[in-house]
């Protein structure tokens, strides 16, 4: 009798300790919808106003922050970065869906001992869960993370937490992925009216682009309401009083393409909204105006838990005694399925100031949209001649180095104030807040290693099939004609791998130097998708093209050079070291095509190197459509994948 006496006192300090624990720790709740933008009611947008009830009543009772945003514009780094509190960046695990389920040397694995918030919050006496997308830039299982991961939908998951357990739990919803043909059919569901629906100014004002924002704002209304029926399923279990339910994405809109993908204002802006119990989350019914980064959430989650915030977490408690708002927000573009790229960018109070790395690409390179109608048409427009001219600057103009935004006149960044001069201290000071920033540790410097690139090269390449058109690739492939190009390369870009025959049309907007280099400082030599552009500082210059195993006998006639220059040019052909052509290129704003003939005794055997000499008055500037030889003629261009502007 007295061991069962026993047993009951130690069974009833356990239940006594774990509802104890229950009262202490608030369950949480993240429902973490997919790409999507504020354009909610409750964010001031017009065409939604009153169409997201459940949304803008989650705001009225809870704390709805108006300028939040994300450590980077895609799914997984921004995901990978919450899961740690800190930005991608930091361990490596930035490029998008990078390494996550390898194994051994091929995996990407975090440092040893570093716990993700899920691990944190289960040491804590959490039941942790994740319904629906993971999506992390790291190796590890779902199981190692979670007490309950699903893939597919579970309703009402937090009745799996046993009796008397806190829970912290991760619903995945649709958000912008929401398609009509799921949205269309809820009851109750009323589409947006097309007539109130104002296309951004960063896009072209036609209809295939109203349809666009349509359908987002469509997306958006059919997820308000599996959002008020998870609600009600909380309610209905007597949870929603004891429970702090968070609502926010992981970037912004999927189909605009300055939105997901892109370190801008509408790549990175995101709904963010928290309701709870007053004791976690005070005065309910307030927007806070101060900035905000989403991996803000893991460090107070993780105060809401009990758990102790790692040093490496670089959020902060939103609720904290001693909070102290953010002078800025930094977030970061890395590799984004098999578009290379590396994009810094930091948003204070009123600007946006942004850092490119990588300029022999064009703002808007080729990409996993290409094939979609709305890129196509934007494409087209670009190649006809018929694209607005602000919209040619920040999709196929010449890629900046910086860029500066003054976000409250100019939300959608169309003016870069970058060569402003009385913007320079605003400069100078947002560029002393990114340096600072990445001091702390950029692992985005350098390439990624051989087996992650090729998993996008060649026809075995994982997801987009090998349609990878950057330089980093080029090491990885064949080049069986010696033309400088890879013949994966080639066939992407509509070109004959084997012909051996000299052909630069600098028209792959994610290479557009296709190879070629400036000897002296003439800057940026990539132009806008289809050229080359520089000007000649000195009067001088000299464009280098090495690498090559051209067989002049194959590259026979004339040299053909299409370009454009201010002020009359000298151009100057050489190979291997030898002059084989020249010509004098008229001064104007028009191109012309030059037909050089090239001296036979020079131009013989294999063609190693090409040098091309410019010479003319100091700041002449230079433009060239393609140089080739004159049995190598243009290909014909599919729009929407690769062309040239300028071949009008």
């Amino acid at each position: 009798m007295v061991v069962k006496k026993n047993l009951m006192v130690i069974w009833m300090n356990l239940l006594f300790a774990a509802c104890s624990l229950a009262a202490e720790k608030p369950n949480i709740l993240w429902l973490f919808a997919e790409d999507t933008s504020p354009w909610m009611g409750c964010y001031g947008n017009e065409p939604n106003k009153e169409a997201t009830p459940n949304i803008d009543a989650l705001a009225t009772s809870g704390v709805r922050f108006s300028r939040a945003f994300v450590s980077a514009p895609v799914c997984s780094s921004s995901r990978s970065g919450m899961m740690l509190g800190a930005n991608a960046i930091r361990f490596g695990v930035h490029e998008h869906r990078s390494g996550r389920s390898g194994r051994g040397n091929d995996g990407n694995h975090l440092p040893e001992g570093i716990k993700l918030l899920p691990e944190l919050l289960g040491e804590q006496g959490y039941f942790t869960f994740n319904i629906g997308k993971g999506d992390y830039n790291f190796s590890r299982d779902d199981k190692e993370i979670y007490a309950l991961s699903s893939k597919d939908t579970i309703g009402k998951p937090w009745r799996k937490c046993p009796e008397g357990q806190p829970f912290f739990g991760q619903v995945q919803m649709r958000g912008g992925k929401l398609k009509e043909k799921a949205y269309s059919t809820y009851p109750g569901f009323k589409p947006v009216d097309p007539s109130l629906v104002n296309i951004p100014s960063e896009y072209p004002q036609n209809q295939i682009y109203r349809g666009l924002v349509a359908e987002h704002l469509n997306s958006i209304r059919g997820d308000d309401l599996n959002l008020g029926t998870l609600l009600e399923e909380l309610e209905a279990d007597g949870l929603l009083d004891s429970t702090i339910v968070v609502y926010f994405s992981d970037h912004g809109a999927n189909n605009l393409v300055r939105h997901k993908q892109m370190a801008t204002e509408g790549g990175l802006h995101v709904p963010f909204i928290i309701k709870g119990p007053e004791k976690w989350v005070p005065a309910p019914g307030t927007v806070r105006q101060d900035l905000i980064s989403t991996l803000d959430l893991t460090a107070t989650t993780l105060a809401w838990g009990g758990a102790p915030v790692p040093e490496h977490c670089e959020g902060r408690n939103l609720f904290a005694d001693d909070f102290k708002p953010r002078s800025f927000v930094a977030s970061a573009r890395d590799r984004c399925d098999y578009t290379i790229d590396r994009v810094r960018s930091i948003r204070t109070d009123r600007f946006r100031y942004t850092r490119n790395y990588m300029l022999d690409r064009v703002l808007l390179q080729p990409q996993y949209r290409d094939p979609q109608g709305y890129v196509i048409d934007l494409r087209k427009a670009y190649a006809e001649g018929s694209l607005e001219p602000k919209l040619v600057e920040i999709y196929f103009g010449e890629r900046p180095g910086e860029e500066l935004y003054d976000v409250e006149r100019d939300p959608s960044q169309l003016d870069n104030l970058v060569n402003d001069p009385s913007y320079t201290r605003i400069l100078n000071e947002h560029r002393e807040l990114l340096d600072t920033w990445l001091a702390k540790g950029d692992q985005g410097i350098g390439s990624e290693p051989d087996h992650e690139l090729k998993r996008f090269v060649g026809p075995s390449g994982s997801g987009p099939n090998g349609k990878g058109v950057n330089v980093e690739y080029e090491q990885l492939r064949e080049d069986t004609d010696g033309d400088g190009l890879s013949d994966e390369w080639e066939v992407l870009n509509h070109r004959d791998p084997e012909d051996g025959l000299l052909l630069f049309t600098f028209d792959c907007g994610g290479w557009q130097t296709e190879g070629w280099k400036a000897e002296e400082d003439v800057g940026n030599i990539a132009g806008c998708q289809g050229f080359l552009d520089f000007d000649l500082f000195s009067g001088q210059a000299t464009l280098v093209r090495d690498g090559l195993k051209l067989d002049a006998e194959k590259n026979k006639g004339n040299l053909i050079l299409r370009m454009c220059s201010s002020d009359k040019t000298q151009v100057l052909f050489s190979a291997n070291g030898k002059v084989v052509a020249q010509a004098v290129v008229a001064g104007g704003n028009s191109f012309s095509e030059y037909r050089i003939p090239l001296n036979g005794n020079a131009w013989s055997g294999t063609l190693t190197d090409l040098k091309i000499n410019f010479s003319a008055e100091a700041s002449t500037s230079i433009e060239i459509d393609w140089i080739r030889v004159e049995s190598a003629a243009i290909p014909e261009i599919e729009l929407g994948k690769i062309f040239s502007a300028g071949k009008k």
